[in-house]
């Protein structure tokens, strides 16, 4: 999760992730170059005397042309590629359908039998120590690490978002519409989400908790909460 004074992204846990925070930085590279360059030439202008051999340039006016597309070029592949990878769902080893209610989660694991549950914030009274304020929830999602995880998003009564940044994920809930999303957590740990659509007086009231384990412990919590 983020921490205090954080400027930059949370860890990546999911190669998705990874995917997105790697394309960042190389955009960021990309504005760094052309700010440089803009900065030099202005500063080239203000400093050197005024003259007029521009009139027959045709070789600057083909790079100025060539040179913006070929960054847009540079920008637009690498962002399709992992565009199309957020949509790309194979085979996924679990579903899980994610309902949002004014101001709490439903959860339903569709290929579990009898596995739902309700998921609600820890009030700050009753919160244990060591637990964080306004993000953790009285039954976390527990999916198996390294697996293919499909999340089924809806909604109950008015928008939501379902989204939890350190795995890349982030989608709308919408009343009357399915919509789907994949991940697949990369290592063992709890990942803190909230919902990220404002959706009335406790819109910050309704974190969203996910929790990556081995598939034995995952297969033994699912068993339990199955039988109660």
């Amino acid at each position: 999760m983020a921490n205090h004074s954080q400027l930059t992204f949370q860890d990546a846990s999911s190669p998705v992730m990874e995917e997105l925070m790697g394309f960042h930085d190389h955009a960021l590279m990309v504005a760094l170059s052309i700010c440089s360059l803009v900065l030099y030439l202005l500063t080239l202008m203000l400093t050197e005397k005024l003259t007029s051999n521009t009139v027959n340039a045709q070789a600057i006016e083909l790079v100025w042309t060539i040179l913006p597309a070929m960054v847009l070029i540079m920008l637009a592949l690498p962002s399709l590629r992992i565009l199309y990878m957020m949509d790309e769902i194979n085979e996924p080893d679990l579903t899980l359908k994610a309902i949002g209610h004014q101001w709490y989660w439903s959860y339903e694991y569709t290929d579990l039998k009898d596995l739902t549950f309700d998921s609600y914030m820890i009030p700050t009274t009753d919160l244990p120590l060591g637990h964080f304020r306004l993000l953790e929830v009285d039954h976390r999602v527990v999916v198996p690490m390294s697996s293919s995880i499909r999340v089924i998003v809806t909604a109950d009564d008015v928008l939501h978002s379902w989204a939890v940044p350190s795995l890349g994920v982030k989608t709308d809930a919408i009343p009357g519409r399915l919509n789907q999303t994949s991940f697949l957590a990369s290592r063992p740990g709890v990942f803190y989400g909230q919902c990220s659509e404002i959706c009335g007086a406790n819109h910050s009231f309704m974190p969203i908790v996910v929790e990556s384990t081995p598939l034995a412990n995952f297969e033994s919590w699912s068993t339990l909460m199955s039988s109660q």
